[in-house]
């Protein structure tokens, strides 16, 4: 059965109860996605409860980085209240923390980031487990079905996505790196059905047995063979004690709206908090910036110098760190900061220091159903299809989180984020994540939610797509496709950017001292609410798709 015969079935058993005055909204990164949780939106579910079926919808239709092997974190708002579910995933029991350093103790190339060593234990599963329990609505079989429908039957495989795929074998084949991506992947043709027969098989025990489904019973038996086959440290015994964390959001006020982020082991909310509060602080004493000016640009780049170095110093998993969430977005800190930054010229990289005493291919998306509930939801396995290797039997991609640690404090990983004890691996952690689910409130409704996937450059991506909506009152179209900026203290004054900036601000820029890198990143999926009319966009550079109905 082709995809468009599964949706028309699907359709016949909708029951729209929208009203004309109630709307809902979702950006989402592909197109099947984006059919599945407007379906269940319509059938009458909620939020929750359409990010859930869009969750296993995205591991089968975008393997690139939607999984039920890796983790990620949702951001909930409903009835009023804020939730954050941690489903990161956490480092095995037989982890230690020179796991990936040679005897001298340097850095073993590749081997945090391919192969069956480089995963920590999946949390994505017992994360829509945990939403479902909370907030669900709908039965979870329903919501788990429409994967195991596109799994069994298939999808027409999208030429972008069978493109991405033929690329990433022949670079793993020139790298001399070996696994076993190509025996599940390498028959993809652009524009044909595409079947995955052990990953239906793993969402049918998921669908009739809920967590149990995954992390104990059969899957976890084929999980764990296969690791102990392939020389894997993860066992039926970390599976089974695995389990999502509910933790409070980050909230905190920045102008006259009310930021709902990403607690940590996410580094992303804190980020997003400081570069918008610094901002503020130092834009109210300059004259009014023009949107992507080289002036807009350095200050932003200073702010990101100092955000980047907190990160290093101070973020972690807080059930093993105890991370100053408060003192390093507290108002006087804040204008402390502030104050550091060079209006007119670049700091010294080596100079800029923590300021308190003593992965790119994930993916987002957003939802706002009819009810007035929100769920911005970022997951990842980390690289582009993760550490290259599929659980034989089971069918899914396994992650490779494990380079997110900091496998030797000041060494950098494979986003040149550089990081310090309190992000060391322990067996049992979840390692640091640049994840940023984001939601703003305006008078206590929904004002925006945001997110994006880029490893490090998600928080500049959610950052200036607020800025964008708040500041130049952009809509959701502009918001997401307005070219961005990136900068992170390391590599040393380099500014990443987007096609489109103006060449006189490029050349502003380097007459300053910065070196451009012109590389794409990012994949914006963003509503926005404007006198109660939603809008929604999915950037356009990638396979998104968004509806508002």
């Amino acid at each position: 059965m082709t995809l468009r015969i599964v949706y028309v079935v699907l359709a016949l058993f909708v029951c729209p109860i929208l009203s004309a005055k109630e709307q809902a909204a979702v950006a989402m990164p592909d197109k099947f996605s984006a059919d599945v949780a407007k379906s269940i939106l319509q059938q009458g579910g909620n939020a929750v409860d359409a990010a859930i079926a869009a969750q296993f919808t995205l591991a089968v239709t975008l393997p690139e980085a939607g999984n039920i092997g890796g983790g990620g974190f949702m951001l909930v708002y409903k009835d009023n209240k804020a939730d954050f579910i941690d489903y990161r995933e956490k480092a095995p029991t037989a982890a230690d923390r020179d796991m990936y350093l040679d005897k001298h103790k340097n850095v073993i190339p590749n081997k945090s980031l391919y192969g069956i060593f480089a995963s920590g234990v999946p949390g994505t599963v017992s994360g829509m487990w945990l939403a479902h329990q909370k907030h669900g609505s709908l039965p979870w079989k329903t919501l788990v079905q429409p994967a195991v429908d596109l799994a069994k039957q298939g999808f027409v495989m999208p030429e972008r996505l069978a493109g991405y795929i033929d690329r990433y074998i022949k670079r793993m084949d020139k790298k001399g790196i070996k696994l076993n991506f190509a025996s599940y992947f390498g028959h993809a043709v652009g524009g044909e059905v595409f079947k995955q027969p052990e990953l239906a098989a793993t969402l049918e025990r998921i669908r009739d047995q809920g967590y149990d489904g995954f992390y104990k019973g059969q899957t976890a038996e084929i999980i764990a063979a296969f690791m102990q086959k392939a020389g894997g440290i993860i066992n039926q015994q970390d599976l089974a004690a695995y389990q999502a964390q509910q933790r409070t959001p980050i909230q905190s006020d920045w102008r006259e709206y009310q930021v709902l982020t990403s607690p940590p082991p996410s580094s992303g909310g804190i980020a997003i908090l400081q570069w918008l509060k610094m901002y503020q602080n130092v834009s109210a004493e300059l004259p009014a910036m023009a949107h992507n000016s080289s002036q807009y640009i350095h200050i932003l780049a200073e702010i990101g110098k100092r955000v980047f170095a907190d990160r290093a110093q101070y973020l972690g998993d807080p059930d093993f760190y105890d991370v100053p969430v408060k003192q390093l977005i507290d108002k006087d800190y804040i204008a402390k900061r502030s104050g550091q930054v060079d209006t007119d010229k670049i700091s010294v990289s080596e100079q800029v220091k923590p300021g308190l005493h003593e992965s790119e291919e994930t993916t987002h998306f957003s939802i706002v159903d009819q009810y007035g509930n929100a769920v911005s939801n970022t997951t990842t396995i980390n690289l582009g299809f993760g550490s290259g290797v599929v659980v034989e039997g089971a069918g899914f991609i396994l992650n490779n989180e494990m380079d997110d640690f900091s496998a030797k404090p000041g060494v950098a990983n494979v986003f040149g984020a550089i990081g310090g004890k309190a992000n060391e691996i322990q067996p049992h952690k979840r390692m640091l994540s640049s994840m940023t689910p984001t939601i703003l409130l305006k008078g206590g409704k929904i004002f925006m939610v945001t997110g994006s996937p880029g490893g490090t450059t998600i928080m500049s991506s959610v950052y200036q797509s607020i800025l964008n909506a708040v500041v130049y009152n952009m809509n959701a179209e502009q918001a997401v496709n307005s070219p961005r900026f990136h900068h992170q203290l390391w590599p040393k004054d380099v500014i990443r950017y987007h096609d489109g900036l103006k060449p006189q601000v490029e050349s502003e820029l380097k007459d300053m001292g910065y070196k451009l890198d012109n590389r794409h990143f990012g994949d914006l999926q963003t509503i926005i609410n404007r006198d109660g009319k939603l809008d929604a966009a999915s950037e356009r550079s990638g396979r998104g798709q968004s509806y508002v109905f």
